[in-house]
């Protein structure tokens, strides 16, 4: 049987009265890189944090390799948080010697292309396209069986997004599973699998494919679009401009019609992207739906 790197079990972490997680349930293997999609405030960070024994579940367990988070349980993981995680007054040697220290592997090894020659520049002073590098080649330089990645590419321009990417699929090729929260949906098509939250909820998993299904979004067309938009921003409803015509996920052509009568339109509907899944399931009506 597989091992199972990290997993939660109906996970519930509460601040309060507010439950940030409630009842999730999640896995990661080796060779698969899992993507966390969810809105701010989904819930992302905390269940992560919660994976890492950073924070304690309120009810439901958490495992890193089969046994509670511990010391020993994280020195096979690589971790990059949203902060990167680097002291910004040591340089990027001095910071992976910190990472060699913590973690051993090949942190003294040297750094990787290209940063060679700002080891002696301090973090703080260098572009965040490189303290990005730094930090993916810090959580890697001890060969992680498991590399958590918290908005990896958050800021950086599209070729270094890339590259960065390339990174955790070359770390997944090599055995480690990725579990890796976006919100950048073409990121997401290159995960292995997703995992949707809202509110705190899972409210969709599984591969690109199997969340889109067979959802459809209705497409208008008329000579009033900047009109349509507000109208169907002002139901509640969420609208994507293309062109000229709009996109409206999780609605039919037969009620957006009646929501724009008597404005002259016309409506169809066609395939959803993943996008405009992501935002059928995210939206507030129709979390309220689901709810309980």
């Amino acid at each position: 049987m597989t091992e199972l790197l990290a997993q939660s079990m109906s996970a519930t972490r509460v601040f309060g009265h507010l439950a940030v997680v409630r009842d999730v349930d999640l896995q990661v293997a080796p060779r698969e890189v899992v993507g966390l999609l969810g809105a701010n405030g989904a819930g992302k960070t905390t269940l992560i944090r919660m994976l890492l024994g950073l924070l304690p579940p309120t009810q439901g367990e958490v495992s890193l390799f089969g046994q509670p988070p511990s010391i020993d349980t994280r020195r096979r993981l690589g971790y990059v948080p949203q902060g990167l995680g680097l002291y910004e007054d040591l340089t990027p040697a001095e910071n992976m010697a910190f990472a060699h220290a913590a973690f051993g592997g090949d942190a003294l090894a040297g750094l990787p292309a290209g940063l060679e020659p700002l080891r002696k520049v301090p973090v703080g002073r260098l572009p965040l396209g490189v303290q990005r590098r730094l930090a993916f080649a810090q959580a890697l330089a001890h060969r992680p069986d498991l590399l958590v990645l918290d908005e990896p590419t958050s800021g950086v321009d599209p070729l270094a997004s890339a590259r960065l990417w390339e990174t955790i699929r070359d770390a997944a090729d090599a055995d480690a599973g990725v579990l890796v929260t976006t919100h950048h949906m073409d990121e997401a098509a290159e995960c292995d699998r997703l995992i949707v939250m809202a509110d705190g909820r899972v409210v969709a998993e599984g591969k690109v494919a199997t969340i889109v299904g067979f959802a459809r979004v209705t497409v208008v067309e008329t000579p009033d679009w900047a009109g349509a938009f507000e109208t169907i921003e002002r139901a509640g409803k969420v609208a994507g401009l293309v062109g000229r015509t709009l996109r409206v996920p999780g609605t039919t052509p037969e009620q957006v019609l009646e929501l724009l009568a008597p404005m002259p339109a016309k409506a169809y509907s066609m395939p959803a992207t993943l996008e405009e899944r992501f935002l059928e399931l995210t939206q507030p009506a129709a979390r309220a739906v689901r709810a309980p």
